[in-house]
């Protein structure tokens, strides 16, 4: 169910992360957290969007987010809310982002 959407860098194949969070919320850092710790073991790049911006409303309205944050892949909805580690990493592992000598 993976797509292909990302940016080559060199060889390494990147894919985006974008963030909608607001200010004060503890799910939005819980989700900053858990994405710095991924983008040490996989290719990915993190664009933060905040939820009060046009661009954010627009895009918690298009996915149906009925709480920040909300997390794409690639513009593929990941989640709303707490972030699921567990989904997250396995759409990662299903696109093939491990960056080239991560420890498994």
């Amino acid at each position: 169910m993976s797509t292909q959407q990302g940016t080559h860098v060199g060889a390494t194949m990147t894919h985006s992360i974008t963030v909608v969070d607001s200010v004060g919320c503890h799910f939005c850092a819980d989700a900053e957290s858990a994405i710095t710790e991924l983008a040490t073991e996989y290719a990915i790049d993190v664009t933060h969007i905040p939820m009060a911006s046009p661009q954010g409303m627009d895009l918690m309205q298009h996915h149906g987010a009925g709480m920040s944050p909300l997390v794409l892949l690639d513009g593929q909805f990941v989640s709303s809310g707490r972030l699921p580690r567990g989904r997250i990493r396995a759409m990662l592992e299903a696109a093939d982002l491990r960056r080239t000598g991560s420890a498994s």
